[in-house]
């Protein structure tokens, strides 16, 4: 499909340098005024020369206000913030310990980071934004749609946390959960504390009735939102965070294809683990429906291209985050959605914080806008020879340039920095507001013994080039650090979908071709500090069962485990290993 141009502006005119700086001032103030009683911003050291510049300056003054945070608050990473979190997981949780922790008042939720690392994820605290943001299109988890929305949601949570009141009897139940969770809880105004109550539940629009959202088995939540999603013929939309899960989805809608039909044709919930209390409700909203059976049965299972129009005839858009980790789904999925479907991401941001929306005027994919609605973006040049990384503010950004976000949130972050780079593609026209691409992660190359540091962006464009090249279709990949021989090199471990490829051991030299663009990797290499990456395939299903050890270990929500790119964790990739079927 084509597209608009994006008529992004190369530069701002001083005109529009200021309206853009006037548009991010206020949006500042109005998190860091709130903000700068929170017990964080009194006490954590991080913030003592702002509270030192600040006892000295009129504090009512905005312009004063704003000069204090630019020149006295240092960019921060998580360590500062953990031992006040830590507050909200004492046993027991008073009130006064964590009210106005980070923001005023009291979090509706924490979120959950959903760490692609081998390290404990992080929490975040989630508060209540003013009622008319959560219509805000950066907040939506659910969005418009004139027929059925097929969208799986997880609400099941890693931990409940009790806060006690000062009144000594009552209490509040923090939920500990992903932050699309958090917010679709906010929005539909559903606590945990009733969530057996609405067991019976079936939203409008949605395939599948809420009683799924409360399995907590990885295999059974899948299976049952495939059954609920093939039996509906209505549906317009197909939402998934990454387009990857959604992958995993149809590999399980292909390995249980007989299955499903016959339960629709016979109105049955299948026989699946940890249903429990939850079989009831959904036999309730399953009735047979023999038509649709045989309708399926001549379409057959994900395979051929357009798929998904023909068992969803209205299907119309598709929502998934195809860039950084996803990227090695784009493929798969174009494939199964056909031509006539449009996609786009939902949205640029992390666990942190909600940072850009799709641009589009541009490719909805790729292009966002940064918009202070969750949080005021500054950047740090990470190109820049300086020996201290100055924060830029957007209007101080050059079309081009790649940068690191830190942010400035809603729910309490101060300056902080995410670890993503992003590359400015240019200035929105009406604002000035900046236009950006991801890029990968700052800290994801794979440090080898000889140094070479190949980038996120970099080492999956190369897998994906190769793969539709020479291998085959490619469900998904890692890269892990390859020691059988010496040097150290990228050692990929890759499944593919459907035939490989008759010349897939050609893949090897063309992802060696591809890394030789980074000039790091390629002095090592003629240097004798570097050799070749190696290719290695892993039996189907390899990912889909790494994402439900991933969820089983971390508590992570279900559709938010990624597949990292690079892998540091040493039991994964030892698990990873055992799968592999063959080495091109």
């Amino acid at each position: 499909m084509s597209r608009p141009d994006t008529n992004l502006l190369h530069s701002l005119s001083p005109e529009i340098s200021q309206r853009l700086k006037d548009l991010l001032d206020q949006a500042l103030l109005e998190f860091i005024r709130p903000n700068s009683v929170s017990q964080f911003a009194q006490h954590a050291s991080e913030l003592e020369k702002f509270r030192e510049v600040m006892s000295q300056r009129n504090s009512n003054d905005d312009i004063e206000f704003l000069r204090s945070f630019r020149e006295s608050i240092p960019t921060t990473n998580y360590d500062p913030y953990r031992p006040f979190m830590a507050k909200f997981f004492a046993t027991p949780c008073k009130e006064s310990d964590v009210e106005n922790m980070f923001a005023p008042g009291l979090p509706y939720c924490l979120a959950a980071s959903s760490t692609t690392s081998g390290k404990a994820p992080k929490t975040f605290p989630i508060y209540r934004p003013a009622p008319h943001l959560l219509h805000h299109p950066l907040y939506l988890p659910l969005c418009h749609s004139e027929g059925s929305i097929l969208s799986p949601s997880s609400l099941s949570f890693g931990q409940a946390l009790k806060i006690d009141f000062e009144d000594g009897h009552s209490s509040k139940v923090l939920p500990v959960c992903s932050v699309t969770v958090g917010f679709l809880r906010m929005q539909m105004n559903w606590h945990v504390d009733h969530d057996k109550d609405r067991i019976n539940l079936w939203v409008p629009g949605k395939t599948d009735p809420y009683a799924i959202s409360l399995v907590k088995s990885y295999r059974a939540f899948f299976i049952l939102n495939a059954l609920f999603a093939l039996a509906d013929r209505r549906v317009t939309t197909i939402r998934f965070l990454f387009a990857s899960v959604f992958v995993n989805f149809l590999q399980y809608v292909e390995d249980e294809w007989p299955l499903l039909v016959n339960c629709i044709e016979n109105g049955i919930i299948p026989d699946m683990e940890k249903l429990d209390h939850l079989r009831e409700p959904l036999e309730k909203h399953f009735t047979p429906n023999p038509l649709r059976a045989a309708e399926l049965r001549e379409i057959g299972p994900p395979g051929i291209q357009g798929w998904a129009v023909r068992v969803w005839p209205d299907l119309k858009k598709f929502i998934g985050i195809t860039g950084g980790p996803a990227a090695a789904s784009r493929h798969k999925i174009t494939h199964v959605l056909g031509p006539s479907v449009a996609m786009q991401s939902p949205c640029y941001g992390s666990s942190e914080c909600y940072i850009a929306v799709p641009y589009f005027n541009g490719d909805p994919n790729t292009d966002f806008k940064v918009v202070p609605v969750d949080g005021v973006t500054e950047y740090l040049d990470v190109r820049s020879n300086e020996p201290s990384e100055r924060v830029l503010s957007a209007w101080e950004l050059v079309t081009g340039g790649h940068y690191e976000p830190v942010l400035t949130t809603r729910n309490g972050l101060w300056r902080y920095r995410i670890g993503d780079v992003v590359t400015v593609k240019g200035f929105a026209p009406d604002d000035g507001l900046p236009v950006i691409n991801y890029l990968h992660r700052r800290d994801g190359s794979l440090g080898l013994a000889y140094g070479s540091t190949c980038t996120e962006s970099q080492l999956t464009n190369a897998i994906v080039s190769a793969s539709t090249r020479w291998i085959g279709q490619i469900i998904d990949f890692t890269v892990v650090a390859d020691d059988r021989d010496t040097p150290v090199t990228y050692g990929y471990l890759v499944e593919i979908g459907g035939e490989i490829g008759k010349d897939a051991k050609m893949a090897t030299q063309q992802t060696f071709e591809d890394l030789m663009t980074n000039d790091e990797y390629h002095m090592a290499f003629w240097q004798g500090r570097a050799r070749k990456p190696t290719i290695r395939l892993v039996e189907r299903g390899t990912f889909t069962e790494y994402r439900r050890q991933k969820c089983d270990k971390t508590n992570v929500s279900m559709g938010q485990v990624k597949v990292p790119i690079v892998l540091s964790d040493s039991s994964f990739k030892e698990w990873l290993l055992q799968k592999v079927v063959m080495e091109l």
